[in-house]
């Protein structure tokens, strides 16, 4: 971008552009397509909790979640030689992690027995999990916090994929809505609809549920 000069009681000045930061994210891939597999630590290390909880949410299996949070770090590392920084590497990790996503759940709608008989054999030797009844002894206002929380992931669960996705990347700080765009496949315009219609959809059952109790419709 060329200098633009301006003037202020006769004296001009040169007002410079500054050069675009490198993401040092980028940066950090570049060096494991070098062959650095520090870099990929520090990589996984910053992304893995993120990944895990879209992923998550988005199938709403832990289990799952925990597997295919492997596998997309297993696909950046098997792509390093492929990796060109075309964009964000935030954008390029969640660009994957949806595809992982669309993929298990399409599998899901074709073998849903299938998926449902997986989930009782892997669960049918493990123990059930316990968890401290603290009724007696946690603030009112924590109970109604978790109470509300769930009923959220619970409505979130319920939106069309696309709603999810594009609600749940916008929760990550460092993706613009330009960058979400990216990962969804589709316009800028589009992708803003799809978050202001899920947040539409949030905050009418939010307003009923706080109303009267009732979460369904």
């Amino acid at each position: 971008m060329p200098a633009k000069p301006f003037r202020r009681r006769g004296v001009c000045y040169t007002l410079r552009a500054m050069p675009p930061q490198p993401d040092p994210d980028a940066v950090l891939m570049l060096r494991v397509k070098r062959g650095d597999r520090a870099a990929f630590a520090e990589l996984v290390e910053k992304y893995k909790q993120p990944v895990m909880n879209f992923i998550y949410r988005s199938l709403r299996d832990e289990t799952e979640a925990e597997d295919l949070a492997q596998n997309v770090f297993l696909q950046v590392y098997k792509s390093r030689s492929r990796y060109k920084q075309t964009a964000k590497f935030s954008t390029w990790l969640f660009t994957i992690a949806r595809n992982l996503c669309l993929n298990e759940l399409r599998r899901r709608s074709r073998h849903p027995a299938e998926s449902i008989e997986e989930t009782h054999a892997e669960n049918e030797d493990q123990p059930q999990r316990q968890y401290e009844d603290k009724s007696q002894m946690a603030p009112p206002e924590t109970l109604l916090h978790g109470e509300l929380a769930r009923k959220i992931e619970e409505a979130l669960a319920d939106l069309p994929e696309n709603q999810r996705s594009a609600i749940l990347l916008c929760r990550q700080e460092d993706l613009s809505y330009e960058e979400i765009a990216e990962v969804l496949d589709c316009s800028l315009s589009a992708t803003k609809s799809l978050i202001h219609r899920g947040r539409e959809t949030l905050k009418e059952k939010l307003k009923r549920y706080l109303r009267s109790g009732d979460w369904t419709g």
